[in-house]
């Protein structure tokens, strides 16, 4: 009997029976093979090597991460509404505490992507839920399990519930998106993912084509994606790991970061 493997590089879940030798999404430049090589595991073996920690970081905001940290150590954010919650992003482990911890505060309805960094075993927590995925038709290609619950969305922008909007962005991949929730702070705050990476000094916002390998992007992509961020109402930030949130401020330290590239 196969069963879906997950890259242990990455997190990225290949259906049963079509591992891929190595895995396309470490092969591409945004990414990496590590140098012992490509290695695969199970979602059997994370739930018995692996738990999932939960922390609140607003009292409508919550991180979701693996422990011990595994692939490249993402985290998902777990958005609470009213009219339904969402999750943005997803980890590569769903087990039974989490289930239940998600479902303790109303469920999904829905889950949407900052890119594919973050698909990681996406079919198993939209069959758990029973919800749709928001992913921008631009980063397509890179979906590895085909599912009915995946929705494909287009254009700048995708109006969701409660004020929260899907913003198409780019730079770091072609679909690379943010998720706008303007009740989580007094001007809004954006989640991210690393399509906007923050420095360890907090003092600094990045866009680059490649984080991992220290590729930048164009200056004239530069510019779009600065023109693209001061369209949009927010003073707070969630990025794509633990310590990555500024509560505060946040668009004036994105406006003086982007002049010093452009």
């Amino acid at each position: 009997m196969y069963r879906p493997s997950i890259c242990t590089a990455c997190g990225t879940q290949y259906p049963a029976g079509k591992t891929p030798e190595v895995c396309p999404i470490c092969a591409d430049d945004r990414q990496y093979l590590p140098e012992n090589g490509q290695h695969w595991t199970s979602h059997e073996e994370l739930l018995q090597n692996y738990s999932v920690r939960i922390l609140p970081l607003h009292e409508r905001l919550y991180e979701l991460t693996i422990a011990p940290t595994f692939a490249i150590g993402q985290r998902a954010l777990l958005v609470l509404s009213d009219q339904g919650n969402i999750l943005w992003d997803c980890i590569p482990l769903l087990n039974e505490p989490t289930r239940a911890f998600i479902e303790s505060k109303g469920g999904l309805k829905a889950i949407a992507f900052s890119h594919p960094h973050y698909y990681s075993n996406v079919t198993d927590w939209a069959a758990a839920f029973d919800c749709p995925v928001h992913i921008h038709h631009r980063d397509a290609e890179w979906i590895t399990q085909k599912d009915k619950r995946i929705q494909l969305w287009e254009g700048e922008e995708k109006a969701l519930w409660e004020g929260m909007r899907l913003h198409h962005i780019g730079g770091h991949f072609p679909g690379s998106s943010v998720l706008e929730a303007p009740f989580l702070s007094k001007e809004g705050a954006l989640c991210c993912g690393d399509t906007l990476v923050l420095s360890p000094s907090k003092r600094h916002l990045s866009v680059m084509y490649s984080y991992p390998n220290r590729i930048p992007l164009p200056l004239s992509e530069m510019r779009r994606i600065q023109q693209r961020f001061e369209a949009l109402s927010f003073d707070a930030y969630y990025g794509y790991a633990p310590g990555h949130n500024i509560i505060a401020g946040v668009k004036g330290l994105l406006k003086e970061s982007m002049s010093r590239y452009c």
